[in-house]
């Protein structure tokens, strides 16, 4: 994940959340978090604990987001250089105002001490971006969206029929001593039953929008949300038996000789072990036998890594 990946990530983050960007760059962004980002981000129990109990105006956190250490950097240092070419005519402003203390006492500028930013890089691996990426995932495994209409109606009176679709992304993995994965997007129609595949391609054909649009009426669903993930791993279990699944006997194999390895190890020392030594050496032996199956023995696992409703034009 390059740096105008994580800077365009953190934006969308910002956005969702309603957060203030007070400043931003190509590398950096200064924000005011709302209530729900400094929630998530700061790690506040007991502050927000006490806002929630006397139910007061919360006031949130401003950091300094750098997307691009190097750039921002360059950047600061720039201006730094910019500012002590202008020094001397600082030095001068500074002896005209000494001169009108002199005549008129002493002049102050503001009492406030200058609020402290907390500055964090964030780059692929960074604690914080972590935190962001935690969030994300657990506030946006389920979307509630609908299709916005190609041209609204000139008759107030007419109303588009709407489906509801559940959308759901499964992964699978296949492991052993090796591991591969693979995502699959189904779309299951709660009208009719329908299931397709590369649902998430036919979403990208529309706008969405989590606002119900004007003239449109939602479709009575024919089948429950359980019904609907049933036919999905139904659909998913097909698809699986149609793959090649020569991998699993080769781990199957590899497996066998690990053990067979392990046994030519430990059965020789519980042979002449002594009698108190042998729970011990019988325990390591179960142990080793146990870490070697979890690592070749070859298994297929599938499960939903977000879901929506989404809500399209027709009936189907």
């Amino acid at each position: 994940m390059n740096e105008k990946q994580v800077h365009k990530f953190v934006n969308r983050y910002l956005e969702a959340t309603e957060c203030s960007i007070l400043e931003k760059s190509p590398a950096h962004f200064t924000v005011k978090l709302s209530p729900h980002a400094d929630r998530e981000l700061t790690n506040r129990p007991y502050y927000w604990s006490f806002v929630d109990r006397v139910n007061a105006e919360p006031e949130t956190m401003t950091f300094l987001f750098v997307t691009d250490k190097e750039k921002y950097d360059a950047a600061e240092e720039a201006k730094t250089n910019a500012a002590a070419v202008d020094a001397s005519v600082s030095e001068q402003d500074a002896a005209a105002n000494a001169a009108l203390g002199r005549s008129l006492g002493f002049i102050h500028g503001s009492l406030a001490a200058p609020a402290r930013v907390p500055r964090e890089d964030l780059y692929y691996g960074a604690r914080k971006l972590d935190q962001l990426f935690d969030a994300a995932k657990a506030k946006g495994s389920f979307v509630y969206l609908f299709q916005e209409p190609a041209k609204r109606s000139g008759n107030p009176f007419n109303s588009s029929p709407y489906t509801a679709w559940l959308g759901v992304n499964m992964r699978v993995e296949f492991a052993c001593d090796r591991k591969r994965e693979e995502i699959h997007c189904f779309g299951v129609s709660l009208a009719t039953g329908q299931c397709v595949e590369q649902f998430y391609d036919r979403l990208l054909a529309h706008k969405l929008t989590p606002r119900l649009p004007a003239n449109i009426h939602i479709t009575k669903n024919g089948i429950s949300f359980n019904k609907a993930l049933g036919l999905v791993e139904q659909a998913l279990e097909r698809k699986l038996r149609s793959y090649d699944y020569g991998w699993a006997e080769n781990a199957s194999t590899r497996l066998e000789e690990e053990l067979a390895r392990i046994s030519g190890y430990y059965e020789p020392l519980l042979h002449n072990a002594l009698a108190e030594n042998k729970p011990a050496i019988e325990e390591q032996f179960t142990q080793r036998q146990s870490e070697i199956r979890w690592q070749y023995e070859p298994r297929v696992t599938m499960s939903a890594i977000n879901c929506g409703i989404f809500h399209l034009e027709g009936i189907d």
